[in-house]
């Protein structure tokens, strides 16, 4: 019986020495596992208080029970860490004890960590998508009859080097008063996807297809086929800027009613690609966007095109939103001899609730 409780005492006293252990400046000691260091901020995940970050300049001493990633002066090692005076020990099985400043110490991983961080480097098609889904919807009665349905979408997925974006939005409504002719009032629908390739740390290339049809304007189709270079010049936790210049090819067919009735007409036309793609985060909560691209005719010199867009999106939880955009979209040349004639501009703004997600 006497065997048995020593044998119990010393497997409770070697505990500890499985874990990770942390003697901080001003005495206090923690153990548990460490998950991750970027050289300002250490986390270690222990049993009595889950995860607690720790600022790396208040460590005295770390002492790992496993290995970890470490990345000492541009070099990343793996192996058991320790501290010795003001240096960091890592004991490499190839290369055996590797020692360097604590002040050279830019990155701790665990395993674990470290495959997160190498599966978030080469994500799936499916993996590391971010986005939303927006809906609106009005309807009014008595005095006036209004329906309103306004359904947008809209997700991006980032890798190491590139970005891919999804979108699409779509508006209706109608005014079905009898005193007012019941009629459409809005109906429109777009759509389209935005790939960008970093070949530098402030430059990349990028291909785009865009498609627009509004029937109040009578177009039954707009297809904008496009690609160029870009410039990140802001490129922040907080604020994102990137400059756009390239060229497209762009369809249209138009539903007009001209003689004989259901005329339909197309043009093609090639078109300079400018603009300009921003983002920046209002506290912890608020994100606003804006993107504005403008296309110079290079069949009809005079002529152009332009599309703008603003947008809010302010997070109430992880998983619900309030969304809020304005959007314009003009064009210098629409068909003529149309009765009514066509307006330049289109413009829209909508409000409602966005569902988002994270894959």
């Amino acid at each position: 019986m006497r065997r048995k409780c020593v044998a119990s005492l010393f497997l409770l006293l070697s505990i500890p020495a499985l874990a990770d252990q942390l003697v901080l400046k001003n005495g206090d000691r923690l153990s548990g596992t460490i998950a991750k260091s970027d050289g300002k901020q250490l986390v270690i995940k222990t049993d009595y208080a889950g995860d607690v970050t720790v600022k790396f300049d208040a460590i005295q001493s770390i002492s790992s029970a496993g290995e970890l990633n470490a990345t000492l002066g541009g070099k990343t090692v793996v192996g058991t860490v320790t501290t010795s005076g003001d240096n960091v020990v890592v004991a490499t099985k190839s290369a055996g004890p590797v020692e360097a400043p604590k002040s050279s110490l830019t990155m701790l991983r665990s395993p674990a960590e470290e495959t997160a961080y190498e599966k978030t480097l080469h994500p799936g098609l499916l993996e590391g998508w971010n986005g939303g889904l927006n809906l609106g919807f009005a309807l009014t009665g008595g005095n006036s009859e209004t329906k309103s349905l306004n359904i947008a979408f809209n997700a991006t997925r980032k890798g190491l080097h590139d970005k891919l974006t999804l979108y699409s939005d779509s508006i209706y409504a109608t005014n079905d008063l009898a005193t007012a002719n019941p009629h459409t009032t809005a109906d429109s629908n777009g759509g389209g996807a935005r790939y960008d390739h970093d070949f530098s740390a402030r430059g990349f290339a990028f291909v785009s297809g865009d498609f627009f049809s509004n029937s109040l304007q009578d177009l039954d189709l707009r297809s904008i086929l496009g690609g160029g270079g870009g410039l990140h010049a802001i490129k922040s936790s907080s604020t994102t800027l990137d400059l756009l210049l390239g060229a497209n090819y762009t369809h249209e067919s138009y539903s007009v009613a001209v003689s004989p009735p259901g005329t339909s007409m197309t043009r093609s036309v090639g078109a300079i690609t400018a603009g300009d793609a921003f983002t920046h985060k209002l506290g912890k909560s608020t994100v606003v966007t804006q993107g504005f691209l403008f296309y110079p005719d290079l069949s009809n010199t005079g002529e152009y095109r332009f599309t703008f867009n603003f947008g809010t999106v302010t997070k109430f939880s992880k998983w619900l939103a309030w969304q809020n955009t304005f959007g314009d979209i003009y064009v210098s040349d629409p068909p003529s001899g149309v009765t009514p004639p066509l307006k330049r501009n289109d413009v829209q703004l909508a409000t409602g609730v966005t569902f988002t997600f994270v894959h």
